[in-house]
């Protein structure tokens, strides 16, 4: 659809959204005073527009009237929110580079803003000195200190545990006693953890400070010993994300146990696997999860999992719905275990920095999962991600919708605790509206979201009637975002910004992302992560050149704080580092990613490398497909794009799986929007592609992160061709 320019935007116009005469006046009037200012179409009008002209009220259509009206004639990425200077300075980086920016940079330093991406490569090339000053910023506490922050490896041990370095080598640390500890940042009445269980929508939300958290976790840490487990024991956590299962986590970590993460959607073989490859010796879950009528059984899939012995909490009330296996024990009969203990401190258990405190899983989609242990580091990288790229500090209120069983869950954690900040749980699913209630009433600052949420929020127009106006800024991970649903995502909190965060479970937070002192862009990235070097790798396999626009799979500087070095069932330099090239005399990290950077220096992410396919000897990525095939029409809810191989060998064929809106209506006119297809990959994209089929589907197949599997559907696609009756 093509949008006028802005000074071409009649009044007529804007009344035929919708809106009312005398509404539209005075939308018009605003409108022209701003472009008599700053112009019809630059980053400034479109900055004054969304502070002055729109609100969430106002429909949505209006919205893109605005923004694509504004940058019509702009080219790629049109900053959608541009920082400014005097709120800068309030943030964490921006104070930080007030007080040292010219120490850290010298005479190269002018202000925050213009010398972030300087201070960016400085946390790069001076590790010791960014990673030392960050963990004193978050007032991070060692029973031992280490002997230094990196301790590099030399070539020759480039395929060693440590083939970029050792970090905080000597040190001895208890993360969740970090997360408990008073400190600048907080006091024993600040608050927490803030609450709701789905359906009491109408009540207050609940809340609990310092000094009830710590009491509780004390407790269930003092309990667990009780266990009689060996030092070091793994032990499980299959639960949705709520108050009990944080206090759980974090009573596991600070008796000096691993936590086993496992998602609380897996099927019992799923479980199964995990916690015979953590060798877990104990697992917390409950009897039932409600979401709204429906009662989902969960402590039944964990017996036939023949999990070890269970700790299962009722979830209504103090009794069960079921027996309990001989050996389980019920919530109440454990923290009686420990009633002598109530409100006595636990003694933390001090470790080397190096042990093991979760074990979390990769998807699982390619056989059994990588099985990827966090040390006592990995949630200090989690938590500097949060401070530097989020800016999450005392006060801020942190929701975001995941569970313990992905990195997200402990991310949160770790995020929001050792940053002075509040978690917010919603126990119930965040796609009804009593999520958007509790996101109003709890005063969410920062709320995380995946793209495919965005999607059902908008789809239901999710927010109508809430106030989400304490939101400072989303994030966003899990998978490539949509433009025109962001750009209705940050109007909900009146053009709050969006950080991309795109990273692994084996990094324990981010390798790019956004950052609140550069202007952000739809769907894109605008900066490596703090501490993180990236390349992208030519047709060669080799890098280009470094702040050169280019398309390839992403690779990483092995120089990463908090990332994995080892895996539990497969070896580790086998799958980040074999057969990469090296850099500066270091083998880099592969990751997988296809990602381009541009002229503009943001960088877009293409999906897995593996999801790229080669039409007619030119490679492209199946959601560059994708996206143009999703907005041909708009009885398409979503496709996925797959080059298949004919029987016998040969070109890939481009097949097109589509989902539509409405599930009846399983066929449409596949032949018409066969042609559509094609008519649009070949305008848009090259006119050397074609469509050979598309299939109608009910669901695209996804991993438990909501990701696609396009590897799936290029099995079936090539058995449908090999066996057309099946």
């Amino acid at each position: 659809m093509a949008f006028k320019a802005l000074d071409c935007i009649t009044r007529s116009d804007i009344e035929a959204l919708g809106i009312s005469l005398e509404l539209a006046e005075g939308l018009h009037e605003r409108l022209t005073e701003i472009i008599r200012i700053y112009g019809p179409a630059t980053p400034d009008t479109w900055r004054n527009i969304s502070k002055r002209v729109l609100n969430p009220d106002l429909p949505f259509s209006f919205h893109q009237m605005m923004y694509y009206g504004c940058y019509r004639d702009y080219g790629p990425d049109p900053p959608a929110w541009i920082p400014d200077p005097e709120n800068v300075i309030s943030t964490n980086v921006g104070q930080l580079l007030e007080r040292q920016g010219k120490e850290f940079l010298g005479p190269k330093y002018k202000d925050p803003i213009s010398s972030f991406s300087d201070f960016q490569e400085f946390s790069v090339s001076n590790p010791e000195v960014y990673w030392k000053t960050v963990l004193d910023e978050m007032g991070l506490s060692f029973s031992v200190p280490p002997q230094c922050i990196l301790r590099e490896s030399t070539f020759e041990e480039s395929n060693s545990s440590y083939p970029g370095g050792q970090w905080l080598p000597g040190a001895f640390v208890n993360p969740a006693k970090n997360c408990l500890s008073l400190n600048c940042k907080r006091s024993l009445d600040d608050i927490v953890v803030i609450w709701r269980g789905e359906g009491n929508d109408d009540l207050p939300v609940h809340r609990m400070t310092l000094w009830e958290f710590r009491a509780e976790v004390w407790l269930v840490a003092h309990a667990i010993k009780t266990l009689g487990l060996d030092k070091g024991s793994a032990v499980a956590i299959d639960m949705p994300m709520n108050v009990n299962s944080v206090v759980i986590y974090l009573a596991i970590v600070l008796a000096g146990y691993i936590v086993v993460s496992i998602a609380d959607s897996f099927a019992p073989i799923e479980i199964s696997t995990r916690l015979k490859i953590s060798e877990a010796k104990a697992i917390f879950t409950q009897d039932l999860i409600i979401r709204g009528d429906k009662s989902l059984p969960l402590y039944s899939r964990i017996v036939e999992a023949q999990s070890p012995t269970a700790i299962v909490i009722p979830t209504r009330g103090s009794s069960f719905s079921m027996n309990l296996r001989d050996g389980d024990i019920s919530w109440h009969d454990f923290l009686d275990r420990a009633k002598d203990f109530k409100e006595h401190e636990f003694a933390a258990v001090e470790q080397s920095v190096e042990a093991f405190t979760n074990i979390l899983f990769s998807s699982g989609t390619t056989g059994e999962p990588k099985a990827i242990p966090w040390t006592n580091a990995t949630p200090f990288k989690a938590a500097a991600d949060a401070w530097c790229h989020m800016d999450i500090h005392k006060g801020d209120i942190v929701a975001w919708p995941t569970n313990l069983g992905w990195m997200m869950g402990p991310w949160l954690v770790y995020a929001s605790l050792l940053n002075g900040a509040s978690i917010a749980l919603y126990n119930g699913s965040p796609l009804g509206s009593g999520f958007a209630k509790f996101v109003q009433d709890a005063k969410v600052t920062m709320l995380g979201v995946i793209p495919s949420i965005v999607r059902a929020w908008r789809s239901t127009n999710f927010t109508a009637g809430y106030d989400w106006s304490a939101v400072r800024c989303f994030g966003s991970t899990g998978e490539a975002s949509n433009v025109d649903e962001y750009l209705w995502l940050m109007g909900r909190a009146h053009y709050k910004p969006i950080i991309e965060y795109c990273g692994g479970t084996e990094i324990g937070g981010g390798f790019i992302t956004g950052s609140l002192l550069q202007a952000q862009s739809l769907a894109a990235f605008s900066t490596p992560a703090m501490g993180c070097r990236l390349f992208i790798l030519g047709n060669a396999g080799y890098p280009i050149p470094q702040n050169v626009p280019g398309i390839g799979e992403l690779a990483l500087y092995p120089l990463m704080f908090g990332a994995s070095s080892t895996l539990l069932n497969a070896d580790h330099h086998d799958v980040y580092f074999k057969g990469m090239p090296f850099w500066e005399g270091r083998v880099l990290r592969r990751h997988g990613d296809v990602f381009e950077r541009n002229s503009r220096g943001y960088y877009h992410a293409h999906g897995r490398a593996d999801d790229t396919m080669n039409l007619g000897g030119i490679k492209v990525s199946s959601v560059e497909i994708e996206r143009i095939c999703n907005g041909v029409d708009n009885i398409v809810l979503e496709t996925a794009a797959i080059g298949v191989p004919p029987p016998g060998g040969g070109p890939e064929q481009l097949v097109v799986a589509v989902v539509f809106k409405d599930s009846d209506n399983m066929k449409g006119d596949i032949n018409q929007l066969k042609i559509s297809f094609n008519s649009a990959v070949q305008k848009k994209l090259n006119p050397l592609f074609r469509v050979s089929q598309v299939v109608p589907l009910a669901s695209l197949p996804r991993t438990a992160t909501n990701k696609v599997i396009r590897r799936v559907l290029r099995q079936q696609f090539a058995q449908l061709d090999q066996n057309p009756r099946l």
